[in-house]
């Protein structure tokens, strides 16, 4: 694009525009407004879409990126407005979201002065926030931005929050834009170290009890073909925590079921048994381990993983493959042995039927009213397995992860690490909105819908 001069408030669309985004989710306000006037000039382009709080922007925004795999967009002034969008932040940032949140802030002159609307949302937001800046100078907007999309979406994704303050939006630049492509001292994919994924495999080759876990990182990682492909090849067992839910298909004859406290009996039993522990793309979170100090103390542990933060975190590694977990198991499969692991996956069954009997019979055919697990049963025969399944937070989200059925990945969003109450409405309306091909069902107790 030709330079020309143009407002900061304009620049801001133009860069959106730019990042190839067609629709934010916003309110307005004073300190924000130089960008909404210019919004209006680019309605045929970007599509705004006005909430009723600042955080259902963030969760629409959220929604629309789980669903599409982009970047959502939100939109906010200062103040109560910017820290109104904390918890969807915050929920982006556990959650591994890709989502920039753009502030409207007083004018450079003002800062500190504790002027009208003026809050630090740059401080507020750091301990939750991939990356953060404040733009002072209009001519600063471009390079912030593009960096701002670049650090969203790349490695492990997360939300960037970009404050800008309302000279910056009124003055006047020279505007043109070059995507971000790299940042010093920024490191987001790792390189693979293949001898790492050699002691892998030769683990694994060597295993009796091979047992695969895999989190959302699959699907962040787009790995879900390799995924599958490992799983058959090696005829290893394989359970999902939350977030990793529809990577693989739910009736795949090795998709095993849920782990965690809420999760199916084989695969947290099981745990305690297997010889050989592989985490595809998962962080041990606290809901699937239980107590670290009897966690699979028997396994030896292979850690796939993108984020160096996580590797010994809470569970001590045999192996840890540092890198982009498609990149990482595309070198893993070829050095893999043919295996089906009949008498292991034998085990798994067992315990199934112990839970079928126990518990999941009477949740699919209750003698006495209507249950979780039988509206879902009816959700997946309507469904067939398609639906993108949006649910809030509490005893349905569980109901609706335990028996809801998937061939398609994307399709489970939740709120997993934050557990924040109100998500699913607008993240459903995010997901509809980004995918209006597929069929969106939310699931939202009476706590979370009010």
């Amino acid at each position: 694009m030709k330079n020309n001069k143009i407002s900061g408030a304009e620049a801001v669309i133009r860069c959106l525009l730019e990042e190839g985004v067609d629709l934010v989710y916003g309110y307005p306000g004073g300190a924000i407004m130089p960008v909404y006037d210019e919004l209006y000039k680019f309605k045929d382009e970007l599509h705004h879409v006005l909430v009723r709080h600042e955080q259902g922007a963030t969760h629409a925004a959220q929604g629309y990126a789980r669903a599409t795999g982009k970047v959502g967009v939100a939109i906010a002034t200062s103040g109560p407005g910017a820290t109104n969008l904390v918890t969807g932040i915050a929920d982006a940032q556990i959650d591994s979201t890709p989502m920039v949140c753009i502030t409207g802030q007083v004018g450079k002159h003002l800062l500190g002065s504790d002027a009208f609307q003026e809050t630090d949302i740059i401080g507020i937001s750091t301990p939750v926030t991939k990356w953060n800046y404040q733009i002072t100078e209009a001519h600063e907007i471009p390079e912030i931005i593009a960096r701002a999309f670049y650090i969203a979406r790349s490695g492990r994704p997360g939300p960037v929050l970009i404050d800008i303050t309302k000279n910056a939006q009124f003055d006047e630049m020279e505007f043109s834009y070059k995507k971000c492509t790299g940042i010093r001292s920024y490191n987001p994919k790792p390189t693979l170290n293949l001898e790492k994924v050699k002691e892998a495999a030769d683990l694994i080759n060597n295993a009796q009890k091979p047992y695969i876990i895999f989190g959302q990182g699959i699907i962040l990682g787009q790995a879900e073909a390799e995924l599958k492909a490992l799983v058959e090849k090696s005829g290893i067992p394989a359970a999902w925590t939350i977030l990793g839910l529809s990577a693989m298909p739910t009736d795949h004859p090795l998709n095993v079921g849920m782990l965690g406290m809420h999760g199916n009996y084989g695969p947290n039993i099981l745990t305690n048994e297997c010889d050989v522990l592989i985490a595809l793309g998962m962080r041990f979170d606290d809901r699937v381990t239980g107590n670290l100090a009897t966690y699979a103390k028997q396994a030896k542990v292979i850690h796939f993983e993108i984020d160096p933060s996580e590797i010994d975190k809470n569970v001590k590694t045999t192996v840890a493959v540092l890198a982009d977990v498609k990149e990482s198991l595309q070198a893993l499969i070829p050095l893999i042995e043919t295996k089906t692991h009949e008498s292991w996956h034998n085990e798994f069954k067992e315990k199934y039927k112990i839970e079928f009997d126990a518990v999941i019979k009477d949740e699919l055919n209750p003698s006495n009213g209507i249950s979780m697990g039988e509206a879902m049963e009816m959700i997946n025969k309507h469904s067939n397995g398609d639906a993108i399944i949006v649910s809030d937070v509490g005893q349905h989200q569980m109901f609706a992860c335990r028996y809801a059925k998937f061939n398609t990945t994307k399709s489970n969003i939740t709120s997993g690490g934050l557990g924040t109450m109100g998500f699913a409405l607008p993240a459903a309306i995010g997901a509809k909105m980004g995918r209006p091909d597929r069929e969106v069902v939310a699931i939202i107790g009476d706590g979370g819908f009010k």
